[in-house]
């Protein structure tokens, strides 16, 4: 059985508020200034791991469910969970929640595929997530695994734009993610949006990083499975409340 949850736009700020603190989400994301939650569905039931897959194969141990909550270890490799239910989804909107109880390096990974170059595991576009303290390489940056292309720079504060001939331009984002903005073994929340060759990563309400592609179709990442990721031995990270609006179609 799949679990699906519809969450409706409350205007009511009293209301927002209680539905906020039920879903575990920021009240800002509840309000006119944020999409609203139409349409999304939860892809995660809190109670067990249906609907997902743990890669490698043989690594279901490192993910647990309780209390409403994944907790994903780190063991000796890299590892993914995989959403299962649509491991073909080209654009989207994601929001969700993590907590580091301690140090680690985590996010997402959208249209990822596996790589034909056998330099990684998978490529894909990666929303990079880390405990507070790590760096803005990692903590709201975008990361791009894909070998065989350039791996441009999007770090938490950075605009980028890419070219038709794969060359990168950043600007700064004003007004944007502080590292202050963060809350060091609490929960934040996250808002991720790709379509087509636009993609944006918000933390706690407010944008931590952007780029737009505009290199040839042939060269992008077009659709593929989304991942959550373990990148570190030992590591402890934590996702609850995912929610996933799937904004297709795109060629």
């Amino acid at each position: 059985m799949k679990y699906i949850t519809t969450v409706h736009l409350v205007t009511h700020p009293l209301l927002a508020c209680f539905l906020s603190l039920v879903a575990g989400l920021h009240p800002s994301q509840l309000n006119g200034s944020e999409p609203d939650f139409r349409e999304f569905e939860s892809i995660f039931d809190g109670k067990t791991l249906q609907g997902w897959e743990a890669t490698p194969p043989g690594s279901d141990g490192a993910w647990q469910v309780a209390n409403g909550i994944i907790t994903g270890t780190g063991g000796k490799t890299r590892g993914y969970l995989t959403y299962a239910d649509n491991k073909n989804i080209a654009n989207l909107e994601l929001k969700f929640s993590y907590r580091f109880p301690g140090k680690g390096n985590s996010g997402v990974s959208i249209r990822a595929i596996p790589d034909p170059t056998k330099t990684r595991g998978f490529q894909s576009y990666h929303a990079d997530l880390g405990h507070l303290g790590i760096g803005k390489q990692v903590l709201g940056a975008w990361d791009f695994h894909t070998p065989g292309r350039t791996e441009h720079r999007c770090f938490r504060g950075d605009r980028l734009v890419i070219d038709v001939n794969d060359r990168p331009q950043i600007s700064v984002i004003k007004n944007g993610l502080q590292s202050e903005d963060i809350r060091r073994g609490e929960w934040n929340h996250v808002h991720i949006i790709a379509r087509d060759n636009h993609f944006l990563l918000y933390i706690n309400g407010k944008l931590a990083s952007e780029f737009t592609e505009h290199l040839p179709k042939e060269k992008r990442l077009k659709r593929g499975m989304l991942q959550l990721q373990l990148h570190d031995p030992d590591m402890v990270v934590e996702f609850k409340n995912i929610f996933l609006k799937i904004l297709d179609e795109m060629d």
